[in-house]
């Protein structure tokens, strides 16, 4: 071998092992960020159960509190015309 493919050899090692390193660093930050979306997913689906469970409370107990505003009325009005 001559030195110029030497040096070629040598430079291309450098490369290779620069673009593996990088290559794995970046495998290793995108299953972090895996991680952080799946938690974040989590947390928002808990998010979405405890509000569709409170807006179904709220869609139950919507007839009877109809029904206590109008008794309430009733009364409030029958106490004016007293």
């Amino acid at each position: 071998m001559t030195t110029a493919e030497q040096v070629i050899m040598i430079i291309l090692a450098v490369f290779l092992v620069l673009f593996l390193l990088l290559s794995i660093m970046l495998v290793v930050a995108a299953l972090s960020v895996a991680k952080r979306v799946k938690v974040i997913v989590s947390k928002a689906e808990s998010v979405v159960d405890s509000a569709e469970s409170a807006a179904e409370v709220f869609r139950q107990a919507s007839g009877p509190l109809a029904i206590l505003k109008i008794i309430r009325n009733i009364q409030q009005s029958v106490k004016k015309r007293r």
